[in-house]
C-alpha cells in the first residue's frame, strides 16, 4: 500500500499541498477552519511526515523523545498518549523511552538519544539534578515535566508542571471537611523527592488550615509510589494503637492508594466508613477500582499540549527563547472511596 502524501491530504481536504505543509508545520496565518480540516483529513488518512524528506527540506525532521521513568505506570502511560496526539496535531512524530529511574539514562536522554535523527526531548526526570540540565537545556531544545525543586527566578529549562502544593492541600481539606480527625499521609519519600516534600507540605498546610495536628507517627515513609509501598505503609498506619489509628489517609499517588485500598481488605475494616481514602493522579485504574478512588486529577491533555507546543515553538525558533514554567490545572473528583455512596460508573 502506498504511502499517504501531502497531495493526498490536499485533495482530502479541498485545500493546496503549500496549505497542508503549513498546517503540518505549524506554520501561522492558517485559520482554525482550514486547520481542522486539514487534520481532519491526516488523522482519516493516518498521514505520516518523511523525516528524511523533511530533515533534506527543513534540517529539521519532526522526531521528539519523550523520556519518562516508566510506562508501566498508568499516570506516564496515560500522559505518553496525550502527547502523541497533541504532537501528531503538529505533524510531529513521538520516539517514547523510559529511564527506569537511571540518573545517567534522564541525562543521556535529555541530550537528545540520537541527536542526529531528535528534534528535541520532553523529559520527566526524577533524579538529574539542574545543574547537569542547565548546559543541556541551552544547548538542545528541551522540556521538563513534573515538579521542580529551584526558584522560579533560577529556571534553567521549559518546564510544566501542576500545582503540588494545592493538589495536596485540596485532598487533605476534603477528608478534614468529612469530619475525619487523624488524617495521614501515605507517600513521604526516603529520597526527598520534589514531589513528595511538596504534597507532604501541602497535607500539613490543610491539617493546620482545618485545625488539626500533624503526626509524624502517621505519615510512614515510602521508597517508591507504587502499590506495594502503599500496601506496607497502610499495614503500619493499622498496626497502630486505636486511638492513633487513622480515619482518613491521603495518598500521594493513585497506585499508593491502590495498595492502601488492598490493605484496608485485608484488615476488614470497610472504606469509607472506617477510612477514607484519597490519591493524586487521576488513573483510570482508581476510577475502576472498588469503591473508586476519590482523586486529584492533573489536567493531562492541558500537560501534553503546553508541553508540546513548548517543545515546537522552540525547535521552530531562530533565536533564544526565554524559559518558561507552565502550571496545568488540577480539580478533585470525589467518589466512593471517601464518600458512602455507590455511584454508577462513569467512564
Amino acid at each position: 500500500m502506498a504511502a499517504v502524501t501531502l497531495k493526498d491530504v490536499a485533495e482530502r481536504a479541498g485545500v493546496s499541498i503549500k496549505t497542508v505543509s503549513n498546517v503540518v508545520r505549524d506554520a501561522p496565518k492558517v485559520s482554525p477552519a482550514t486547520r481542522e480540516r486539514v487534520m481532519r483529513a491526516v488523522r482519516e488518512l493516518g498521514y505520516r511526515p518523511n523525516p528524511s524528506a523533511r530533515r533534506l527540506r527543513t534540517g529539521r525532521s519532526g522526531l521528539i523523545a519523550l523520556a519518562v521513568p516508566e510506562l508501566t505506570i498508568p499516570y506516564f502511560a496515560e500522559l505518553a498518549h496525550h502527547i502523541r496526539t497533541e504532537a501528531t496535531a503538529l505533524g510531529l512524530t513521538v520516539l517514547i523511552e523510559e529511564t527506569l529511574k537511571d540518573p545517567a539514562e534522564e541525562l543521556r536522554l535529555a541530550t537528545g538519544v540520537g541527536a542526529s535523527l531528535l528534534d528535541g526531548v520532553i523529559l520527566s526526570p526524577l533524579h538529574v539534578t539542574t545543574t547537569e540540565l542547565a548546559p543541556v537545556a541551552d544547548a538542545f531544545p528541551l522540556v521538563l515535566l513534573g515538579e521542580r525543586s529551584y526558584e522560579r527566578d533560577h529556571v534553567v529549562s521549559d518546564h510544566v508542571l501542576i500545582d503540588n502544593v494545592a493538589a495536596a492541600r485540596d485532598a487533605t481539606a476534603h477528608l478534614a471537611g468529612l469530619g475525619r480527625t487523624r488524617l495521614a499521609a501515605i507517600g513521604a519519600d526516603r529520597k526527598g523527592s520534589a514531589t513528595s516534600r511538596q504534597r507532604l507540605e501541602g497535607f500539613q498546610l490543610a491539617l493546620h488550615a482545618a485545625g488539626l495536628p500533624f503526626d509524624p507517627r502517621l505519615a510512614p515513609p515510602v521508597a517508591e509510589f507504587d502499590r506495594g509501598d502503599g500496601l506496607l505503609a497502610m499495614r503500619s498506619l493499622l498496626e497502630l494503637p486505636a486511638g492513633l489509628r487513622p480515619d482518613a489517609v491521603f495518598c500521594f499517588s493513585d497506585l499508593l492508594a491502590i495498595g492502601a485500598q488492598r490493605a484496608v481488605h485485608e484488615a476488614g475494616l470497610s472504606i469509607p466508613g472506617d477510612i477514607a481514602l484519597a490519591g493524586i493522579d487521576g488513573s483510570q485504574e482508581g476510577l475502576y477500582s472498588t469503591p473508586s478512588l476519590t482523586t486529584v486529577v492533573p489536567d493531562k491533555a492541558a500537560i501534553a499540549s503546553l508541553a508540546v507546543r513548548c517543545l515546537a515553538a522552540r525547535i521552530r525558533s531562530q533565536e533564544p527563547l526565554p524559559f518558561e514554567v507552565h502550571v496545568a490545572p488540577h480539580r478533585l473528583e470525589v467518589r466512593e472511596s471517601t464518600v458512602e455512596q455507590r455511584r454508577p460508573l462513569s467512564p
